[in-house]
Protein backbone atom coordinates (compact mmCIF):
# COMPACT_ATOMS: atom_id res chain seq x y z
CA UNK A 1 0.00 0.00 0.00
CA UNK A 2 1.79 3.60 -0.86
CA UNK A 3 0.78 5.51 1.90
CA UNK A 4 0.35 9.33 0.89
CA UNK A 5 0.36 12.50 3.62
CA UNK A 6 -2.57 14.90 2.55
CA UNK A 7 -4.98 16.69 3.41
CA UNK A 8 -8.78 15.97 3.61
CA UNK A 9 -11.05 18.60 4.09
CA UNK A 10 -13.84 19.83 6.74
CA UNK A 11 -15.65 22.38 7.75
CA UNK A 12 -18.62 24.26 6.06
CA UNK A 13 -18.76 26.03 2.30
CA UNK A 14 -16.09 29.13 1.65
CA UNK A 15 -14.44 27.99 5.37
CA UNK A 16 -12.44 25.19 5.10
CA UNK A 17 -10.14 23.85 7.29
CA UNK A 18 -8.20 20.13 6.86
CA UNK A 19 -6.59 17.10 8.61
CA UNK A 20 -3.40 16.46 7.95
CA UNK A 21 -3.77 12.29 7.57
CA UNK A 22 -1.97 9.18 6.64
CA UNK A 23 -3.87 7.37 3.34
CA UNK A 24 -3.66 4.70 0.85
CA UNK A 25 -2.96 6.95 -2.26
CA UNK A 26 -5.77 4.93 -3.95
CA UNK A 27 -8.45 6.26 -1.20
CA UNK A 28 -10.57 9.18 -1.33
CA UNK A 29 -9.61 12.53 -0.77
CA UNK A 30 -12.49 12.62 2.00
CA UNK A 31 -12.22 8.70 2.67
CA UNK A 32 -10.64 6.23 4.97
CA UNK A 33 -7.47 7.51 6.21
CA UNK A 34 -4.88 5.15 8.32
CA UNK A 35 -3.96 7.55 10.85
CA UNK A 36 -4.60 11.67 11.62
CA UNK A 37 -1.08 13.38 12.27
CA UNK A 38 -2.53 16.87 12.69
CA UNK A 39 -4.65 19.83 11.60
CA UNK A 40 -4.21 23.10 9.74
CA UNK A 41 -6.55 26.19 9.33
CA UNK A 42 -5.84 28.53 6.75
CA UNK A 43 -8.56 30.69 7.74
CA UNK A 44 -6.05 32.53 10.58
CA UNK A 45 -3.57 34.91 9.90
CA UNK A 46 -0.69 33.63 10.42
CA UNK A 47 -2.21 30.18 9.19
CA UNK A 48 -2.84 27.60 12.30
CA UNK A 49 -1.11 24.55 12.49
CA UNK A 50 -1.25 21.72 14.44
CA UNK A 51 0.76 18.82 14.31
CA UNK A 52 2.29 15.20 15.83
CA UNK A 53 5.93 16.09 14.80
CA UNK A 54 7.07 12.62 16.11
CA UNK A 55 4.25 10.69 14.24
CA UNK A 56 5.24 12.48 10.92
CA UNK A 57 8.86 11.77 10.76
CA UNK A 58 8.43 8.47 11.67
CA UNK A 59 5.52 7.70 8.60
CA UNK A 60 8.18 9.86 6.41
CA UNK A 61 11.41 7.85 7.29
CA UNK A 62 9.01 4.62 6.90
CA UNK A 63 8.68 5.93 3.14
CA UNK A 64 5.12 7.93 3.34
CA UNK A 65 4.80 10.58 0.40
CA UNK A 66 3.63 14.35 1.05
CA UNK A 67 1.96 15.92 -1.32
CA UNK A 68 2.99 19.80 -2.27
CA UNK A 69 1.02 21.40 0.48
CA UNK A 70 2.01 18.84 3.11
CA UNK A 71 5.17 19.30 2.05
CA UNK A 72 5.25 22.70 2.39
CA UNK A 73 3.42 22.10 6.03
CA UNK A 74 6.11 19.96 6.89
CA UNK A 75 9.04 21.91 5.83
CA UNK A 76 7.33 24.83 8.24
CA UNK A 77 7.13 22.80 10.94
CA UNK A 78 10.93 21.39 11.01
CA UNK A 79 10.07 17.97 9.89
CA UNK A 80 12.26 17.78 7.08
CA UNK A 81 14.71 19.59 8.16
CA UNK A 82 14.70 17.45 11.19
CA UNK A 83 14.68 14.24 8.68
CA UNK A 84 17.85 16.10 6.27
CA UNK A 85 19.69 16.25 9.89
CA UNK A 86 19.18 12.41 10.84
CA UNK A 87 20.62 11.51 7.30
CA UNK A 88 23.47 13.41 7.97
CA UNK A 89 23.77 11.56 11.47
CA UNK A 90 22.79 8.12 9.75
CA UNK A 91 25.75 8.82 6.85
CA UNK A 92 28.11 10.32 9.77
CA UNK A 93 28.54 13.77 8.93
CA UNK A 94 28.06 14.76 12.53
CA UNK A 95 27.18 13.88 15.87
CA UNK A 96 22.97 13.66 16.74
CA UNK A 97 23.98 16.17 19.29
CA UNK A 98 25.21 18.19 16.91
CA UNK A 99 22.09 17.35 15.16
CA UNK A 100 19.98 18.08 17.88
CA UNK A 101 22.02 21.76 18.50
CA UNK A 102 20.85 22.94 14.99
CA UNK A 103 17.71 22.19 15.17
CA UNK A 104 17.14 23.83 18.64
CA UNK A 105 18.65 26.86 16.55
CA UNK A 106 16.18 26.43 13.81
CA UNK A 107 13.40 26.32 15.95
CA UNK A 108 14.38 28.96 18.32
CA UNK A 109 14.68 31.30 14.85
CA UNK A 110 11.42 29.99 13.58
CA UNK A 111 9.52 31.27 16.50
CA UNK A 112 11.11 34.54 16.29
CA UNK A 113 9.73 35.17 12.84
CA UNK A 114 6.90 33.58 13.61
CA UNK A 115 5.82 35.75 16.31
CA UNK A 116 7.63 39.15 14.93
CA UNK A 117 4.76 38.58 12.26
CA UNK A 118 2.46 38.19 14.69
CA UNK A 119 3.87 41.54 16.23
CA UNK A 120 3.80 43.81 13.08
CA UNK A 121 -0.02 42.40 11.84
CA UNK A 122 -0.98 43.77 15.75
CA UNK A 123 0.86 47.25 14.82
CA UNK A 124 -0.26 47.09 11.35
CA UNK A 125 -3.63 46.55 12.45
CA UNK A 126 -3.49 49.55 14.99
CA UNK A 127 -1.52 51.84 13.00
CA UNK A 128 -4.44 51.45 10.13
CA UNK A 129 -6.99 51.70 12.38
CA UNK A 130 -5.32 55.20 13.69
CA UNK A 131 -5.02 56.25 9.95
CA UNK A 132 -8.70 55.65 9.43
CA UNK A 133 -9.93 56.90 12.55
CA UNK A 134 -7.91 60.60 11.73
CA UNK A 135 -9.67 60.54 8.27
CA UNK A 136 -12.93 59.97 9.57
CA UNK A 137 -12.56 63.38 11.59
CA UNK A 138 -10.92 64.82 8.98
CA UNK A 139 -13.79 64.64 6.95
CA UNK A 140 -16.56 65.01 9.89
CA UNK A 141 -14.31 68.47 10.12
CA UNK A 142 -14.65 69.32 6.69
CA UNK A 143 -18.51 68.78 6.81
CA UNK A 144 -18.96 70.32 10.18
CA UNK A 145 -17.46 73.59 8.07
CA UNK A 146 -19.41 72.85 5.37
CA UNK A 147 -22.96 73.28 7.19
CA UNK A 148 -21.07 76.07 9.29
CA UNK A 149 -20.70 77.98 6.02
CA UNK A 150 -24.10 77.05 4.47
CA UNK A 151 -25.89 78.39 7.64
CA UNK A 152 -24.29 81.46 7.75
CA UNK A 153 -24.79 82.50 4.30
CA UNK A 154 -28.68 81.77 4.82
CA UNK A 155 -29.00 83.59 7.52
CA UNK A 156 -26.99 86.44 6.12
CA UNK A 157 -29.36 86.03 3.24
CA UNK A 158 -32.65 86.22 5.37
CA UNK A 159 -31.39 89.53 7.05
CA UNK A 160 -30.59 91.11 3.37
CA UNK A 161 -34.00 90.17 2.15
CA UNK A 162 -35.99 91.64 5.46
CA UNK A 163 -34.52 95.11 5.49
CA UNK A 164 -35.32 97.46 3.27
CA UNK A 165 -32.69 99.00 0.62
CA UNK A 166 -32.16 102.31 2.40
CA UNK A 167 -29.74 103.95 -0.23
CA UNK A 168 -31.70 104.77 -3.18
CA UNK A 169 -33.71 106.78 -0.71
CA UNK A 170 -30.67 108.69 0.96
CA UNK A 171 -29.54 109.60 -2.68
CA UNK A 172 -33.03 111.07 -3.48
CA UNK A 173 -32.41 113.39 -0.67
CA UNK A 174 -29.37 114.20 -1.65
CA UNK A 175 -30.25 115.28 -4.94
CA UNK A 176 -32.95 116.91 -4.12
CA UNK A 177 -31.40 119.35 -1.11
CA UNK A 178 -28.80 119.97 -3.79
CA UNK A 179 -30.37 122.14 -6.57
CA UNK A 180 -31.17 124.82 -3.56
CA UNK A 181 -27.88 125.31 -2.05
CA UNK A 182 -25.92 128.38 -4.37
CA UNK A 183 -22.95 129.66 -4.08
CA UNK A 184 -24.05 133.26 -5.30
CA UNK A 185 -25.17 135.74 -2.72
CA UNK A 186 -28.91 136.43 -2.35
CA UNK A 187 -30.00 139.87 -3.60
CA UNK A 188 -32.21 141.41 -1.03
CA UNK A 189 -34.45 144.14 -2.59
CA UNK A 190 -34.39 147.83 -0.72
Amino acid sequence: MPAKIRLQRNGRKRYAYYHIVIADSRAPRDGKNVERIGSYNPNTNPATIDLDFDKALTWLNNGAQPTDTVRAILSYKGVLFKKHLLGGVAKGAFTAEEAETKFEAWVAEKANKVQAKKDGLVVSSDTSKKVQFDKETKKNADRANAIAKRHSDAVAAARAAAAPAPAPVVEEVAEEAAPEVTDAPEETEA
